[in-house]
């Protein structure tokens, strides 16, 4: 267990991080994350509100359906990443835990919402479904995204289909009482084991997905970090969010520096902080933001930001690491393809 944002956090379990990486590829892995601030907007406003926060579509998103948010400063950079689902009459908001204290008034400066005191918990891996269907059948009519109210053991539960390991899966709310009574019984069912933070960070390292705080911060902006895709036509185009003229901007002429998959010579992870460097002794033209050893992808996995005319995937750079330069070559991501039930 190790301190997180105010929060107690098991980064590994007895089987360890290794193995547990390998379970939830292979089987189910549980995952506690209620550190995550969860959140209700109910104000009659919310859905402008939201777009007047973050460069993303809320008003088309369809009922029943979840997206992945940005929230916006005004010089361009990333305030956080979010997810958001449309449950009807209201907005179920997730941030990350250690941006909560930031996002919550954040987004209650321009909309009713409700801080909810719920526990949170992701079921990842290809059992996923079956394990958690032992409780409720209906989750095996459920897509890549849609997000549902409905019992597990008694109390409504949200659940969605997603999660950030880039295996099928879920991500389950549950209301505080209930909480150890859901997670034991999906415990119990085959295949499913307990997993921790060590091996939450290899598994989306592999899948290509960025950590706030790593990979992306409030000087990156969405189109270095290569979250273009994140930004609907409408709300691209139109603007009417914080940073708008900066990164249309970019949009429109590029950008200095770019998110680039890293894969390194040997088997040693170059961790994040790493310099990088077009070739020996030369001047720096990036730097590693994330870094490990992936255990589907069988060696070192690694995510980055290189200057333009450096991004072409087989590119080959160096990494100064404790005085050497280590080979190191630009790769497209994922490493490991992602398996979301479309």
């Amino acid at each position: 267990m190790v301190p997180f944002a105010g929060w107690e956090m098991p980064v590994q379990y007895p089987m360890g991080v290794m193995q547990e990486h390998l379970h939830t590829r292979e089987h189910a892995g549980l995952f506690d994350v209620s550190h995550m601030g969860q959140l209700r907007l109910d104000g009659p406003n919310r859905v402008e509100a939201l777009e007047s926060l973050m460069p993303v579509n809320v008003a088309e998103l369809k009922a029943g359906r979840q997206r992945y948010g940005l929230l916006t400063a005004a010089n361009g950079g990333i305030l956080d990443d979010l997810m958001f689902a449309n449950m009807g009459d209201w907005i179920y908001v997730v941030v990350n835990a250690a941006r909560a204290d930031h996002d919550i008034p954040h987004i209650q400066s321009v909309t009713q919402a409700t801080v909810l005191d719920r526990a949170l918990i992701a079921l990842q891996g290809p059992k996923a479904e079956d394990a958690l269907a032992a409780l409720n059948e209906d989750v095996r009519d459920m897509r890549f995204m849609d997000a549902r109210i409905m019992p597990l053991i008694d109390g409504e539960c949200i659940v969605t289909r997603s999660g950030y390991s880039g295996e099928d899966g879920f991500e389950i709310s549950i209301p505080r009482d209930e909480a150890v009574a859901v997670a034991e019984a999906l415990l119990e069912q085959d295949g499913v084991a307990p997993v921790g933070l060590g091996a939450r960070d290899s598994l989306r390292l592999e899948a290509g997905l960025c950590l706030y705080g790593n990979d992306l911060d409030e000087n990156t902006t969405p189109v270095e970090g290569g979250l273009i895709w994140a930004m609907q036509k409408r709300r691209r185009e139109n603007g009417g969010f914080p940073g708008a003229d900066i990164i249309q901007a970019q949009l429109a002429n590029g950008t200095g520096r770019q998110r680039v998959g890293l894969q390194p010579g040997g088997r040693a992870p170059i961790r994040a902080g790493t310099t990088l460097h077009a070739e020996e002794n030369g001047p720096q033209i990036g730097t590693v933001t994330s870094g490990t050893f992936g255990p589907t992808f069988g060696g070192p996995v690694a995510m980055g930001y290189v200057a333009t005319g450096h991004t072409d995937s087989d590119t080959e750079l160096f990494a100064h690491l404790r005085g050497k330069y280590v080979p190191i070559r630009v790769v497209n991501l994922p490493f490991v393809q992602q398996t979301y039930k479309r």
